[in-house]
């Protein structure tokens, strides 16, 4: 920008808000008079009519994307449930995690030990209850796990430290404008203890951290997986872009439908992997 700052509006999510902004453009420098800008967001308020047009095209490709969005490929035994405020650990983002490391922790699939999974990845919770498929009850859908993870992020694997394990696990913190806290989902075999009222950069016990009963060692070298948001420094997790010998995966649907099929009757984890001291 050459110094003259942009204008960048963002309109909420999930279509709650529109944003009308207006702006005059110069003729003669084909550039935008950035002292005209004005941004205003509306609420949508959802207290008018639908569409009809609209309708009945959502209703055509509802029809045609039916046969795959229906299609049963996996089961539950229980409601395994995200984190809705991203601050705590959750069964459904340490069962990502999971499916995650399963699909990457082949000799030639990645090696990885460990993976982590963003809490704001995981957008809706899986339920026993059927769907508006009518499938039987515990079945999950491909349109359910889709409706779970909808961004179509890449598996990636990676060499980090155990040092920079350490640095991941305190960038869960953050100063605003990020959220103050978000809560990693970890696979299996990973466990740490973290306290709210230490300093930032020291709420996690280094000491703590351990995979498969042995402590992490801050000098040694270990494959962690991640989807590729996280692995290019999404969500303030920058200590991620380090990562060397990076391996690039399927995606991280195709590794969670897949460990759903694997394991029918799936039950959410227990989301005590990581353990909050005063």
């Amino acid at each position: 920008p050459n110094g003259k700052p942009r204008w960048v509006t963002s309109a909420a999510s999930f279509g709650r808000v529109v944003t009308e902004t207006e702006l005059k453009l110069d003729r003669r420098t084909q550039d935008v008079v950035r002292s005209s800008v004005t941004s205003v967001n509306h609420a949508v308020t959802r207290d008018v009519a639908a569409d009809p047009e609209q309708t009945a095209t959502i209703a055509k490709w509802n029809a045609l994307a039916a046969p795959v969005a229906n299609k049963v490929v996996g089961s539950v035994a229980n409601d395994i449930r995200r984190s809705t405020s991203r601050d705590a650990e959750s069964s459904l983002a340490d069962l990502i995690a999971d499916a995650q490391l399963d699909a990457t922790d082949g000799a030639g699939d990645g090696a990885a030990v460990m993976a982590f999974m963003n809490p704001g990845g995981v957008r809706a919770d899986l339920t026993f209850a059927p769907s508006p498929a009518g499938e039987a009850p515990g079945a999950v859908t491909y349109g359910e796990a889709f409706t779970v993870q909808p961004f179509g992020n890449l598996l990636v694997s990676m060499t980090l430290t155990g040092a920079q394990i350490d640095t991941l696990l305190e960038q869960q913190w953050a100063l605003p404008p990020r959220a103050p806290f978000l809560h990693l989902g970890i696979s299996k075999g990973l466990s740490f203890s973290w306290s709210a009222s230490a300093p930032l950069g020291q709420k996690v016990d280094a000491a703590s951290i351990t995979l498969n009963g042995t402590t992490i060692d801050p000098a040694a070298s270990y494959r962690v997986t991640v989807n590729s948001f996280l692995a290019d420094g999404g969500d303030g997790f920058t200590v991620l872009t380090q990562g060397t010998d990076r391996l690039g995966g399927g995606s991280d649907l195709d590794a969670f439908t897949a460990y759903l099929g694997a394991n029918p009757g799936t039950t959410g984890p227990v989301p005590d992997r990581a353990t909050p001291l005063p």
